[in-house]
């Protein structure tokens, strides 16, 4: 493994483009267009790679994986990096040749519920019913959280995802649970999207982010790096709109950012300017995040969790110094 070292920069360059696998059919997150462009915050992340590298956002080719082979093609060396998969776990972390850089978005196990039901709280649900699948860790999660509270609860329990979504359409439960990301997506697909919200709380989490193969340290630090990147310039301010302006800006975190103070591409194998380059190209992790899949989007998620340390969130970014 040790030889593989630097392995995947150099293809890149050589080749001129990143090549990132992507899950077919993810709104929000993946998703291609009738003229084949493809948009979300996967595609986006893979974009901020590829100005980091290459310095051009667009030098990149999309590869559709799915569930069952995302991982295989990637530990061959298929593509370069998975934008999003399973979440981090220690297994999947340490047995399928691959190494998860970061978490980009914190995903879990939530519930979609009609506006007019006056709860304000998962732990006003006792005496409701909830849609669920039958059989699945979302069933398991939710019978230990009714239960581990004494709070009553009926499960209405399907053979498939479709049908909890139309018992839960058609009024047969007061709530549908599942992860946060689907249970948006489902939410934008029924009549009057705006006649229902997803709660606050999760009863579980998933860390979602990118992943890359095992044995390539400079590569894993490049694509921890973007992702840090992308959350830093929202904590310090900086913006696709207000980036080349910063340029004067007498503060020296913002200054070294831009690649204006040191050198901090050097221990990456990259430019001086890499970090300007993300921002400039693609944006902040908030400009990522509401285009994607925020309030003004089709999935209306608000930040919630993602939203950084400082607003009562769970994101930072490790200093770029």
């Amino acid at each position: 493994m040790a030889s593989a070292a630097a392995a995947t920069l150099d293809e890149v360059r050589t080749r001129g483009h990143l090549v990132c696998g992507v899950s077919e059919g993810s709104p929000g997150f993946a998703a291609a267009a009738a003229d084949g462009a493809w948009s979300g915050l996967d595609i986006d992340l893979c974009g901020a790679v590829a100005a980091a590298v290459l310095g051009k956002r667009e030098a990149v080719k999309y590869r559709v994986v799915t569930a069952a082979n995302r991982f295989n093609a990637l530990a061959a060396g298929e593509i370069d990096l998975l934008p999003r998969a399973n979440g981090r776990t220690l297994s999947r972390d340490t047995e399928f040749g691959v190494r998860y850089a970061d978490t980009l978005f914190h995903d879990g196990q939530g519930f979609l519920v009609r506006r007019g039901y006056a709860v304000a709280s998962v732990l006003e649900l006792s005496g409701t019913s909830v849609c669920v699948v039958a059989g699945t860790s979302a069933q398991q999660a939710v019978e230990t959280f009714f239960q581990s509270r004494r709070m009553r609860f009926e499960l209405v329990a399907a053979e498939q995802w479709a049908g909890a979504v139309k018992a839960y359409a058609d009024g047969a439960c007061t709530v549908l649970t599942g992860d946060i990301t689907v249970l948006a997506a489902e939410r934008s697909r029924l009549a009057t999207p705006g006649d229902h919200v997803i709660m606050p709380e999760l009863i579980s989490k998933d860390m979602l982010g990118p992943v890359v193969r095992q044995g390539d340290e400079q590569w894993f630090s490049i694509v921890r790096w973007t992702v840090a990147a992308l959350i830093a310039a929202e904590e310090l301010g900086i913006s696709s709109q207000n980036v080349d302006a910063l340029r004067v800006s007498a503060n020296v975190d913002i200054r070294r950012f831009l690649g204006l103070e040191a050198d901090l591409g050097q221990g990456l194998g990259l430019t001086k300017d890499w970090s300007y380059q993300i921002v400039k190209q693609v944006g902040n992790y908030d400009e990522l995040f509401e285009r994607n899949i925020g309030l003004k989007s089709g999935l209306a998620l608000e930040r919630g969790v993602n939203n950084l340390w400082t607003r009562g969130g769970l994101l930072s970014a490790g200093p770029l110094r």
